[in-house]
């Protein structure tokens, strides 16, 4: 049995979103590996001095050290880790998130360089990342796709009678959910029983701004707040649409769940969203911040139910190559 120790924010027990560490995390002892983590601790300094702490412990108890990358502050985590991970000769795999990390890297190419160029491999979960790092000269990568337990996602008839729009994202800047209700604003004018929901946990002050807009607007939005997946699922059965309208992204999970939905996606065509959608085949696409061009979208799924059930059966059959049960090969083959 090979022994890991994954290197994340475990935080989901503090109303945060489940991210990889948590999901394959999980997959990963299923299939049989023996996973150690850190840090789930919610006070940043507390969280770093927990995962240098495990990473000495841990040092001579395991096969390889796996580490969530991002682009913003916890970029410094993998940084830091990696470093440590080089000189207790450990072998170390960053395992790549987020659309802005191409990026971090032209901001930071000295770090960059002493994480991705000394590691054991680095883990692209798309082709996006995986070209963007390739084109930097990192060529230790391998493409592992994000992954979902498909046969969890059960699907309901969806009637496009008036537009019930569905948003699942944290709420922070990058995710733009004020955009979110200046679509339906629009799409209210339109259709007086167009209804919107928004489910995800509290990043940063764009929840609170979206809130104030909302009341401002005098319009009534659904705010969930953090939902298990169980629920998020449950409830979309009462939806139609599901928008996203990232400002930066690389293959977001929770577009993939609502394909496995068989939700229609309109997408605004940023970072990895490309790579993963082709628009007017298994989604709609957008420019960056375009509400009018995205409630245009949602007019025309109400106008043509044909086309909306037509990405949704797109959507579907796309996400067939994300399920667990073929991606667990690729992850075996690596760590074995």
């Amino acid at each position: 049995m090979k022994h890991l120790l994954y290197i994340g924010n475990k935080l989901s027990d503090h109303g945060y979103t489940s991210t990889s560490i948590e999901t394959l995390g999980m997959f990963l002892e299923n299939v049989g590996f023996h996973v150690y983590y850190a840090s789930s601790k919610r006070n940043k300094i507390v969280r770093m001095f927990e995962m240098i702490f495990k990473t000495l412990k841990y040092a001579r108890k395991v096969d390889y050290v796996l580490i969530d990358t991002y682009s913003t502050k916890n970029f410094w985590y993998a940084f830091s880790i990696s470093q440590l991970c080089r000189l207790l000769r450990l072998k170390y795999i960053p395992k790549l998130h987020g659309g802005n990390l191409p990026n971090r890297i032209n901001r930071s190419k000295f770090f960059s360089d002493f994480i991705f160029k000394n590691a054991h491999i680095n883990v692209a979960p798309s082709n996006y990342l995986y070209e963007a790092f390739y084109k930097k000269g990192y060529t230790n990568l391998i493409y592992i796709p994000n992954t979902i337990e498909v046969n969890l996602y059960t699907q309901s008839i969806k009637k496009y009678d008036a537009p019930r729009l569905l948003w699942v994202r944290s709420f922070a800047e990058i995710y733009n959910p004020i955009m979110a209700i200046k679509v339906f604003i629009r799409v209210k004018q339109l259709f007086p029983n167009a209804k919107i929901c928004m489910v995800g946990p509290i990043k940063d002050k764009s929840y609170s701004k979206t809130l104030r807009f909302v009341k401002n607007n005098n319009i009534e939005v659904l705010f969930t707040g953090k939902l298990s997946k169980e629920e998020w699922i449950e409830l979309s059965k009462e939806y139609n649409i599901f928008i996203n309208t990232t400002h930066f992204d690389n293959t977001p999970i929770s577009v993939i769940e609502a394909m496995a939905l068989g939700l229609p996606i309109i997408s605004t065509n940023v970072g990895g969203i490309p790579y993963l959608l082709d628009h007017n085949t298994n989604a709609l696409l957008i420019n960056d911040n375009d509400a009018e061009d995205m409630t245009n979208q949602i007019i025309r799924l109400m106008k043509e139910p044909k086309l909306a059930k037509k990405l949704a059966e797109n959507g579907k059959e796309l996400i067939k190559d994300f399920d667990w049960d073929i991606v667990k090969n690729q992850w075996i083959e690596l760590l074995i």
